[in-house]
């Protein structure tokens, strides 16, 4: 008979094994964050001891044009992303999960811009956007169709960005779902073909909320992407032009690396993560009664 340890003991035993995680989350998130939250209310000058300024760099960020337009950009490509990005991860799961010859190669066709590093995507679509020897431009002009600078252009910057982002995206999505469908109990999916025959209906009442795990995690992780973007503009855009590109992680970067404004800086993570766990909060609230767990 095995010997149980004493309450006290295995509440010991548990913080000991959580202990590398907290450790790990303290130094690299916890603390981070109570950082820049000090920074951004502490005004810092070289030489110069660092003097509490309160409320005065987020005052200054209301004010800021930059940080209203990065804002403004960020909210319509994380609108335009985000779903794009989740509907067509699970179209292409859909379709791979079936059984055809050639699925492997599909599947890994589909997953292939996962892999690329960000830069190399970004390049692939630099040459693809070129104004000159762009490759889009040359079908374009195939076909009798004037072509566009389309990262030169504030009309078209901002959507071609979001298409480099849904290409590179939805391949790794789709693994998540592709998992999710065969994980699925062939029990329920036999009988939802018994009781209903049409396709549309048994992925929209069975599938759809037998994967609404699924959905809730790709959602999140698109949603904190559509917030952490900044490779591909460093090689596509440098947030132009006229700031039709700039996001707020590049502003971000602009201002603690470039401009060197540590005060600044603070604030714009400080708000940058609110934003983040207040749009987390939203989803977890208006999916808590459609989000069942097996």
């Amino acid at each position: 008979m095995r010997h149980r340890l004493p309450a006290t003991a295995q509440t010991a035993q548990a913080w000991l094994m959580l202990l590398p995680a907290l450790v790990l989350l303290a130094a690299f998130t916890y603390w981070p964050i109570a950082g820049s939250l000090w920074q951004s209310l502490h005004t810092q000058a070289p030489g110069i001891a660092p003097a509490y300024s309160g409320a005065d760099q987020y005052a200054a960020l209301l004010d800021d044009p930059v940080f209203r337009q990065a804002l403004r950009n960020n909210f319509w490509y994380a609108l335009v992303t985000v779903p794009a990005s989740v509907v067509l991860a699970l179209a292409m799961a859909l379709w791979v999960n079936q059984r055809f010859a050639g699925r492997g190669l599909l599947r890994l066709a589909f997953f292939t811009p996962t892999v690329l590093p960000m830069v190399a995507a970004a390049n692939v679509w630099l040459f693809f956007y070129a104004p000159d020897i762009g490759l889009l431009n040359k079908l374009l002009a195939s076909i009798g169709v004037d072509g566009r600078n389309w990262l030169g252009d504030t009309e078209t910057v901002l959507p071609a960005l979001m298409v480099v982002t849904v290409w590179k995206e939805a391949g790794f999505f789709m693994i998540f779902y592709l998992a999710a469908l065969q994980s699925l109990s062939s029990e329920q999916l036999d009988a939802a073909r018994l009781e209903a025959p049409s396709a549309w209906f048994r992925l929209r009442h069975v599938v759809l909320p037998l994967l609404a795990p699924t959905t809730l995690f790709v959602v999140v992780n698109a949603l904190i992407n559509a917030f952490k973007l900044v490779d591909h503009l460093f090689v596509l855009t440098r947030g132009g032009p006229n700031n039709a590109s700039t996001l707020l992680l590049y502003y971000l970067y602009e201002i603690a690396f470039k401009f060197q404004d540590a005060a600044y800086a603070g604030a714009l993570t400080v708000v940058l993560l609110g934003l983040l766990a207040l749009c987390s909060a939203v989803q977890f609230w208006l999916s808590r009664n459609r989000v069942h767990y097996r």
